[in-house]
């Protein structure tokens, strides 16, 4: 029933490849990823341009207008989680659609509110939960079509954040001098309903490998990893686990039970938080944490601070483009030095740098009272903001911070924790403006919170190492004894395999079982038929 509701829900038929295809149909895929962040990250980086019009028209301080962003990004990154179970339910096509159509609606919505509060549900919660239910969803099937241009993809089509910026933001500027905020607001809202036709796009792709069997039960376990998105490491092992299932008659009973075993465990380590006994992992979280007070909020305020200035408000709108061409620099950048040899295991410091400088960066936006020193430190923050936007979450699988094999249940506690720093960031710089009269305030928050950010993430690397957090060393002897019982129970079935009489093959068939859950009638079956 699941396999029929899975394929009832797809508008284009799957992709079977032996392999990861590396092009074909991938590079449709790549568009889609490439239009979905022109309007998701894209737009609520330049929903700046519309401050100073929302302050005016409702009456409200900076900090009010500023929750919008906050309670957008929020809501995005905190239902993360939320977006890989849905899409293991119900499929990729499906839910990108579904999150299109609710960013259209909350956006359009948004032109018609009558205050601050109506922009709360409408753009924060609505169009927030559109924007978790797009973005996932889309880079993690796009990872799926590529492997060995995967990171050269994934880099160029994410250049579609930055290209809103640069080309959208001084077109939607001079709209809104034209039209008005509530017309330009429409056009974006009616803009964004295209991600429903990127959605459609996605086509679900099942890697088979050309000696497997032809199978309506092959072709679910094959396709059902596809469909997962944070959980990459287990489903590897559980999908050979499943094939020597496959390979018997019995299995075919089996496997949608432990099918659903396994999407229950995928889905159960999204929201493991056993992760944070980890003292690295704390300080590593603590760094993003209050890195990401200073990842919106520069995009929020540059023009206001650029008017306060003197700089004319039609030239204000460039420094989000200024900011724009040097992030992908920046990404690009930073990409080449992380591949060379020399760099390759201090990641961490290299990071490090970029964090300082980026600091640096955020204090002398406080001091330049002119246009061209704004354009240089926008320059400089773009550039570090690239570098920064697309390593923080991939450096988990470094063996300084988790390590590969607790990626997965990492990267979901990991952006969880990001959102309560997406919910204050813009907030905290707005109660200053508001306070000081100085929208330079704003900039200080963001340095402060960067600047912490470099003091825990200097201290991740000695962590790992023991040199901090000793308390860490004293449940070694229970991961040893875990290992230990794993070790026993794989010579059991070793021994098990060696032998050739019925009643060894059942317990065989016993201790497999155990593996999966929900298999006990199976157990039972089997019992009997020894």
């Amino acid at each position: 029933m699941a396999l029929c509701g899975a394929k009832g829900l797809r508008f284009l038929g799957p992709n079977v490849y032996p392999e990861a295809p590396d092009g074909g149909w991938g590079w449709v895929v790549a568009v889609a990823f490439f239009l979905v962040e022109v309007f998701t990250y894209g737009t609520i980086k330049i929903f700046g341009i519309f401050l100073q019009d929302l302050m005016e028209e409702f009456g409200e301080t900076n900090s009010r207008v500023s929750w919008i962003v906050s309670i957008c990004v929020f809501v995005m990154t905190f239902n993360g989680p939320l977006s890989s179970v849905m899409t293991n339910r119900f499929g990729f096509q499906l839910v990108v659609m579904i999150g299109g159509l609710l960013i259209s609606t909350g956006t359009i919505a948004t032109s018609f509110t009558n205050s601050i509060n109506q922009m709360y549900i409408t753009y924060g919660l609505v169009a927030g939960l559109g924007y978790c239910l797009t973005f996932l969803p889309t880079v993690t099937i796009l990872s799926k079509y590529f492997s060995r241009r995967r990171a050269l993809v994934t880099a160029v089509a994410s250049m579609g954040e930055s290209l809103s910026m640069f080309a959208l933001a001084p077109a939607f500027s001079a709209l809104r001098d034209h039209i008005g905020w509530r017309n330009t607001m429409a056009v974006i809202g009616a803009l964004q309903s295209s991600i429903i036709i990127c959605g459609v796009l996605l086509r679900p792709i099942i890697l088979k490998p050309r000696a497997s069997h032809e199978t309506e039960t092959d072709r679910f376990l094959d396709n059902e990893p596809t469909r997962g998105s944070l959980s990459t490491g287990d489903s590897g092992v559980h999908s050979e686990t499943e094939q020597k299932f496959a390979e018997s008659s019995k299995a075919e009973i089996r496997e949608p039970e432990t099918e659903e075993g396994k999407k229950k465990k995928d889905n159960s380590k999204l929201l493991d938080f056993s992760i944070l006994r980890e003292c690295s992992f704390i300080l590593y979280s603590l760094f993003g944490l209050f890195a990401t007070l200073g990842f919106f909020a520069p995009q929020l305020y540059i023009i206001e601070l650029s008017v306060s200035r003197g700089v004319e408000r039609d030239s204000a709108t460039y420094m989000l483009s200024t900011m724009a061409v040097a992030e992908i620099l920046g990404r690009f950048s930073i990409g080449w030095i992380l591949t060379r040899k020399q760099f390759r295991k201090k990641k961490l410091l290299v990071l490090l740098a970029c964090v300082i400088i980026m600091t640096a960066d955020l204090v002398g936006f406080t001091l330049v009272t002119e246009f061209y020193g704004l354009a240089v430190c926008c320059a400089l923050y773009g550039f570090f903001m690239g570098t920064l936007a697309c390593t923080h979450i991939p450096m988990l699988a470094e063996d300084d911070v988790v390590g590969i094999d607790r990626m997965s249940s990492a990267a979901g506690v990991y952006v969880f924790i990001h959102s309560f720093a997406g919910l204050a960031g813009p907030p905290l710089g707005g109660v200053l403006v508001d306070v000081t009269k100085n929208y330079g305030s704003a900039f200080y928050s963001c340095a402060i919170g960067m600047a912490l950010s470099a003091v825990f993430l200097g201290l991740v690397k000695p962590a790992k190492r023991g040199l901090l957090c000793r308390k860490r060393n004293s449940k070694q002897p229970e991961d040893i004894a875990e290992r230990n019982e794993d070790s026993e129970e794989q010579s059991g079935e070793h021994k098990l395999d060696r032998t050739d009489g019925p009643h060894d093959c059942a317990k065989a068939e016993v201790i497999l079982d155990r593996n999966h859950a929900g298999a006990t009638r199976d157990v039972q079956e089997v019992i009997r038929f020894a």
